[in-house]
Formats: C-alpha cells, structure tokens, sequence
C-alpha cells in the first residue's frame, strides 16, 4: 500500500533545509553549524526525521556514520528540491534599494576588505540604506566546495582558483593588482630589493601551510619564479597583519599594493616593487548561477564593482615612511 501523499500545509520546511545539511554532513553537529541552529536542536529534529520516514538515516560504522539506503536516496532528491525553494524565494518583482531591508553575504579575505571595504560600504549605503551586509572573513583558505557554500551565500571574492572555475559558478573580474615588497627601512637591501635577496631574506607569509609547500595561493605563482624556497619565517592567518612582523627585522614580505599602501605611512618600513616580474594579481565576484537573473543580486553586483574601481592611486617607485618617492 502507497503512503499517502503528505500536504504541504503540514509539512515543516525547516525539516527540509536540515535535512540536506545533514546528508552532505553526515553529522548531526556539523550540520547544525551550517543552518546555525544548537546541539539539542539539530538532534530534535533528526528524532523528527526518523519518525518521519521510519528510518535511522545516519548510520554508525565504527568511528562514522554512513546513510542508510533510504538516506542515499534522499539525498539525490532533496538537492533539488532546496534549489527549487530558494530559487523561488530569492524571485522578486522591481527590486527597489532605497526601500530594501535585505542581508546580503559575502566571504572574501582581508586584503579584499582593505581594497574595497569601504569604498562597498558607503556606495551600499548611500544607494540602499535599509541594506544590511554580512562580511564573512576567509579563515586560512576558501571552502573546498566553493558551489556548495554560494548555495547559502550572496558571493566570493577572490582570485580565480580551479576549485571556483567550477560548472555552475559565474564571475564578474573586479580589479587587478600587482606585488610589492615590505621591508625594514634600514635594511640594506630596502635601496634595491633584488630577485636574489628575496631568496636569502626570511620571509614573513600569509595563510601559509604548516610546514611549507605548495605555497598558498595566490603566493604560488610568485615563489615558483625563485630558483630556491626562501625561508618562512613567520607564518600568520591574516593578509592585514603581515607588516607587523617585518619592521625592527631582516624579514621580507610579499604583499597586494593595495594593502601595502596602507601601510606607507609606518615609519619603519618601506614598500618596494616586487622584483622578478611577477603576475598580476586578478580579484573576482564569485557567484551561484541560480541567482543570475534576481533583480537584487544584479544591484549588488554592479555595486561591488563600482565599489572595486576605486583604487588607490600612489605611484610607486619607493614609497618612504612619509609617502614620498625618495629623490
């Protein structure tokens, strides 16, 4: 005998998001992480699914838990059911930012932050002030399943990866960027940074991996020009922070122009341009394809690229600790 058919009226949708978290996770906290719900709630409501469809779902093999059948089922039918709803709810009429309330999230490192932080803020701001923004910060590297996280999220800021040249992303390029050195004012090298000294000087690397290489991106490309790997001396999770462990030292930093600018007024460090020729540095909006055509997605799309446009314009020779090129 056919089970019959459940009313949508009797249904609890929240059971629906819950549900596709917990059969990519398969685990009850990881999952209650990604729809921010507590402990007791996630396992409330796995007590509810269970009953639902007569069915364990998670099943424990040693030291995991593995989907049952049923579950492995489920979970080829419930992505597309969750797509179907939030493509149906993010379906507006003329979206109107001066009258909006809405939130919007995006993830992207601090150096993003630093380069178009502000300039985001007050254009959203000044065009949507009922607007909310959510600035999620990149902690050591971008989710593994980037698809996966703009399902949840409004975009990605970042250099292209192959992770994000994935079927299903979109990407809008936003600026460009290029290297430049952080040294000590003092240090001999700071009059003449050269291909060789970044070779032999102690460096100071972001979001560097414990114990070494590959690099991390976007340092990659740069360090595989040296004919041998510089010292890392110190390794520190923030693009921000880097500077603060190079002045009173013979430590190099590598960092975006656009960060180190910030900087040109320290009265111990210097920014030199970065020897070797290094690549441009390119910086994209990173999206969900199913969002494409919402009128408020396109608004916040065409703001975060004004928003990138305004650049600092120093010019850089050497800048000093005043912010002048030494004559």
């Amino acid at each position: 005998m056919s089970r019959p058919r459940a009313s949508l009226a009797n249904l609890d949708l929240n059971l629906v998001v819950f549900l596709r978290e917990l059969l990519r996770e398969r685990n009850v906290t990881r999952a209650a992480e990604r729809i921010g719900v507590t402990q007791p709630a996630a396992s409330a409501a796995l007590l509810r699914l269970r009953r639902h469809f007569a069915d364990e779902l998670l099943v424990r093999n040693g030291a995991q838990f593995v989907l049952s059948p049923l579950a492995e089922q489920l979970a080829g039918q419930v992505e597309p059911v969750c797509e179907g709803l939030e493509a149906l709810f993010v379906t507006t009429g003329d979206f109107r930012p001066e009258d909006s309330q809405r939130e919007f999230t995006l993830l992207m490192p601090d150096y993003a932050v630093c380069a178009l932080g502000e300039s985001l803020s007050r254009a959203m701001y000044r065009a949507a002030p009922g607007t909310r923004l959510h600035v999620k910060i990149v902690n050591e590297a971008l989710p593994t399943d980037p698809l996966d996280t703009l399902r949840v999220i409004d975009g990605i800021i970042s250099a292209p990866t192959q992770a994000l040249r994935t079927a299903g992303i979109r990407d809008l390029e936003l600026f460009r960027d290029r290297w430049v050195c952080v040294i000590d004012r003092h240090h001999p090298a700071a009059e003449r940074l050269a291909l060789p000294d970044l070779e032999e000087l102690p460096w100071v690397v972001p979001h560097h991996p414990d114990g070494g290489y590959p690099a991390s991106y976007p340092l990659t490309p740069l360090l595989s020009r040296l004919s041998r790997r510089p010292r890392v001396a110190v390794r520190v999770d923030s693009y921000r922070a880097t500077p603060y462990f190079v002045a009173g030292t013979d430590r190099v930093a590598v960092m975006q122009r656009r960060l180190a600018v910030t900087f040109a007024d320290h009265p111990d460090l210097v920014i030199v341009p970065c020897p070797g020729d290094p690549p441009e540095i390119v910086e994209c909006l990173w999206w969900h394809h199913r969002v494409d055509d919402d009128p408020s997605h396109r608004w916040l799309r065409g703001v975060v690229r004004q928003a990138a446009r305004i650049s600092p314009d120093t010019d850089l020779g050497m800048i000093t600790a005043s912010g002048h090129t030494p004559g």
